[in-house]
């Protein structure tokens, strides 16, 4: 089975892509070669241009609070497992505290190096990074693998309050699911009078399926269009029935 999630606020989609990009960072980061350390810097450049274009630190910041807010009123709710709710709680709270205290802006700490910076520029050139092009960069490619990887927990660990608090966040919205099996009849599914527009969708399907899903939705309806897969043919429907599960997700 193959899971899309679609985020339907640009909010969501900011998270998503900081998921998305600090796991990359972790698989690669881990590694031995200079290829694969080398793709650890662009994903993390790429982790500074997204938190320069928006104010993640207060986005989350008011995010958790909400959260906390919404889950204390679960405390006399017999229906709801104490331990788990006390649990969620206790790491909002720690993680609301740790990302309170973090001076500046997120990424601000990788700003102020120069060095880095310099190959951050020299990336946004196709082929950029050359050891003629950049001779200090090639030089820390051939470090020991334990001084570079020490550098990445170096420049990684100020990251991490965001990083928890929107793991945090994605969690209670994934959790937050209402799933039913329906089907796309000919690749199309529509469905409207949605009670609330939600924050992301789930859509799961057997990965034998030889199409991809395409989303809209507003609070007035949803529409599932399923595309062939490995194609440039974006107006071509699927033809076939397509069963699937759908999954509202919301805050």
């Amino acid at each position: 089975m193959i899971c899309y999630e679609h985020p339907l606020n640009e909010r969501i989609r900011t998270l998503l892509r900081l998921e998305d990009l600090f796991k990359r960072i972790d698989y690669f980061s881990a590694q031995t070669t200079a290829a694969e350390h080398h793709a650890t810097l662009i994903a993390l450049f790429e982790v500074l241009e997204i938190t320069s274009r928006a104010d993640i630190k207060s986005d989350l910041l008011h995010e958790l609070e909400r959260q906390k807010q919404m889950l204390e009123v679960l405390r006399k709710n017999p229906h709801v497992a104490e331990t788990v709710l006390n649990n969620v709680l206790s790491s909002i709270t720690i993680t609301f505290r740790e990302l309170l205290e973090m001076p500046g802006k997120v990424g601000e700490h990788l700003r102020e190096i120069e060095w880095l910076m310099s190959i951050k520029q020299r990336m946004a050139i196709p082929g950029g990074c050359c050891a003629f092009d950049l001779p200090t960069y090639y030089y820390w490619l051939n470090l020991d693998v334990s001084q570079r990887q020490q550098n990445f927990n170096d420049w990684l660990a100020p990251f991490r309050p965001v990083r928890d608090a929107f793991g945090i966040v994605l969690y209670l919205l994934r959790e937050s699911e209402r799933t039913s099996k329906v089907v796309a009849t000919q690749g199309v599914y529509q469905q409207s009078g949605l009670e609330r527009t939600p924050l992301m969708l789930r859509l799961t399907l057997s990965e034998d399926l030889l199409c991809v899903p395409e989303i809209s939705a507003n609070k007035y309806a949803l529409n599932i269009r399923f595309i062939p897969a490995l194609t440039a043919q974006r107006n071509k429907t699927y033809e076939n029935d397509v069963e699937f599960e759908l999954t509202f997700c919301n805050l």
